[in-house]
Parts: C-alpha cells; structure tokens; sequence
C-alpha cells in the first residue's frame, strides 16, 4: 500500500468543554500510546493560532517512512462555556425547554424508531432530573400528605430544597446531566440554523477555505459525535462559497461516533439536511461512519444521508468496529458500562493492535481510505 506524506486534517470534536490546547494534550498521550502499539514514533507539536484556526503539527515516523501531518482542531469551547454560564435553575429550564422543542420537531420520535438506545440517551437528564425534583417537592409537601399542621412545612420547605440542590444536582454531576441540558440546546441550535452556531460555522468555513490553500498528499475531514453535524455544516458550506474547493484533492469524510442525525432529524434541520445532500453527491468525497455496538450516544446502524431525505444519493460505508479489539481485557471491563467512556474512545488511545486507531488514522502513514475496508479484529498492513 503506497504510503502517505502529507495529510491536512479538520478536527471536529463532540461536545466537550475542551479547548484547542486541551485537545492537543489529549491527542498527545493518546498519540504516545498507540504509538507504543503500532510501533510509530509520533511528534506532536503544540498548537498555534492562525488565520486558518488552531493548528498543530504532528510527525509520525514508521519504518524509515516520514508523514507530516497539519491538524487544525475546530472546537466548540467556547459555545459550550456560554451554554453552561447560566444560574443552575436558569440552565434546569432551558433544559427541559430544549427537550420540548426537540420533542415537538419530532426528533424524540424518530430516535427511537430509528435507535431506541439513542432515543434513551435523550430522556437520560430529563428522567433523572424530573425524579429529583418530584422527590424534593414530596419531602417539602409531606406534612400536608400525613395530615399534620402545615406550619411543618417552614422545617420541609427548606429541606426539600437542600435535597435538591445539595444531594441530587452534585449527584447528577457523575452523569454530567447538566452538561447533557447544554448538549440538547445546542442541537437545537444547530438544527434551527441560529445564529449561536451558524456564525461559528460561517467563521470555521472561511477558516476552512484558507487551510485547504496548503497542498498536501490528502485531506480528512473528521469528527466526533456532535462535531459530525458542525463538520458537515462546515463542509457544506465550504462547497457552497466556493464549488471546486475539494476538486483535484484526495478528501476523505470520517464519522466516529457520528451523531448527525441529533440534529438532522429535527424537523427545522432544513439547511443542515440540504449540506448532508451536497456532500452525500459530491462524486471525489469518500465518506465513511465509523460506528461501535458498545456506544449507545450514535444511531448505530443508521445511514446518515437516507434518514436526511437523500436516499437517491451515494451513502456514506457504514464501517462497524469493536472496542474490546483495541483495549486490553482489564481496562475494557473497567469502562464497558461507562457510556459516556465508552462513547470517547474513538479519539484516545489503543491498547493493543486493530483496524482502527484515531492516531493511526489522522497521522498515520496509511491513506485514510484504506480505513473503510477496515476489521476491527485484524490491524492493517503497515
């Protein structure tokens, strides 16, 4: 397999409250990592800011061979920080709102019609916070529901409160529920096209514009969870500010995790669904969704560009891995039933020798293409 010198790569994360620099450290260890499993020297360089985005620089030596890889990491930091500033009530309501409108665009019900365990991850928050708040509202109500006077209630009130906000809330921070209400306010806010993440993916499209005036042997579009509907947002848009931006380029489109159809579903996602057709027809893209039965926060199994309206279109390869190929039996079993844990070892590091490795892919000296006709149970040739 001829190898690779020279990749340019867009890096689209899920929606964690990382900032550039604290992805690049993430993809450091977990570069040192797979390195030591693969037998590859990586160099990861720190990163820069530049008029094309936040950009670092990674070596990989293997075998004599020497690939540079330019690594620009599009987060979204900063949209989660604004999402999360609000008083812990302000951001309960917001929540629950974000959850009626994601209900009322009929996205509830085609999660699970289509990915019931994807349609269970949607009610996680809203179920764990209700019940907390049904049990404080019980603990402020209880002398009126034993028939005691109702002066008990100035001692119940207030406990019923500290229940909530001393017991259950610092609880719920173990399944990041909070974090859960910002990540369904920003679904909505990318399906509905508002301005929270239309400026960003207008910005991240200029920026995208600018890089890919960098030659380079290929280029890779990348995302995880969330990212893959910024990514493609992003990429849509590149194509509509300037047609023949992919042309004469070896580009590759890669989904881990990918969570698109969060956003796609929702029936105000016109604009979104309309970029999933652009490129679901671009004829040079090869695009391929890197999905895991282990990870419940995907619609595993779901073809992103059908359930967009495009099933006319060419379809993304549905390419299905197994985590417990790439981590060692102890540290497997050790996050098998963390589903947030889980749902993030597509970018960290690997354990032992697999099709897959997100080091490997973004860095690697193999062409990205060749990760679509991956086993999980067999490494690549190298």
């Amino acid at each position: 397999m001829t190898k690779v010198s020279s990749r340019l790569v867009f890096y689209f994360p899920g929606f964690d409250p990382l900032d550039a620099a604290a992805h690049q450290r993430r993809y450091e260890r977990s570069a040192t990592q797979s390195g030591k499993t693969f037998g590859i020297a990586y160099t990861v360089g720190g990163v820069t800011q530049t008029a094309a985005g936040s950009r670092m620089e990674v070596e990989a030596l293997h075998d004599g061979h020497t690939n540079q890889s330019t690594i620009f990491i599009h987060d979204h930091n900063a949209l989660i920080s604004q999402l999360r500033a609000a008083s812990l009530w302000k951001q309960i309501a917001l929540g629950f709102k974000a959850g009626a409108g994601i209900i009322r665009e009929g996205g509830a019900f085609a999660y699970f019609r289509h990915a019931w365990r994807f349609g269970l991850f949607f009610l996680f928050p809203f179920l764990f916070i209700s019940l907390g708040i049904a049990a404080a509202l019980l603990i402020a109500a209880l002398p009126l529901l034993i028939g005691v006077s109702t002066l008990f209630c100035l001692l119940t009130i207030p406990l019923g409160y500290l229940f909530f906000a001393k017991g259950v809330m610092p609880f719920s921070e173990r399944f990041h529920t909070l974090h859960l209400f910002a990540d369904w306010r920003f679904a909505l806010a990318v399906g509905r096209d508002e301005p929270l993440a239309r400026d960003w993916i207008e910005d991240k499209a200029h920026r995208v514009l600018t890089a890919l005036e960098q030659r380079s042997d290929e280029v890779l579009f990348v995302s995880h969870s969330m990212g893959a509907s910024l990514a493609l947002a992003v990429a849509g848009r590149v194509l509509e500010l300037k047609a023949d931006a992919f042309d004469s380029r070896k580009v590759s489109f890669v989904t881990l995790g990918g969570a698109a159809l969060q956003c796609a579903l929702l029936s105000s996602a016109s604009r979104l669904r309309q970029s999933i057709g652009v490129m679901a027809r671009h004829g040079d893209l090869n695009w391929f969704d890197i999905q895991c039965l282990t990870d419940p926060i995907h619609l595993y199994k779901c073809h992103t560009a059908k359930l967009s309206g495009h099933g006319d279109a060419g379809q993304p390869k549905i390419v299905p891995i197994r985590f417990k190929h790439s981590l060692s039996d102890e540290r497997y079993r050790k996050n098998k039933s963390n589903f947030l844990r889980m749902h993030r070892q597509y970018v960290l590091g690997s354990d032992r020798k697999s099709g897959f490795d997100f080091t490997l892919l973004t860095a690697g000296p193999l062409p990205v293409a060749s990760f679509a006709d991956l086993r999980s149970d067999k490494p690549p040739q190298m």
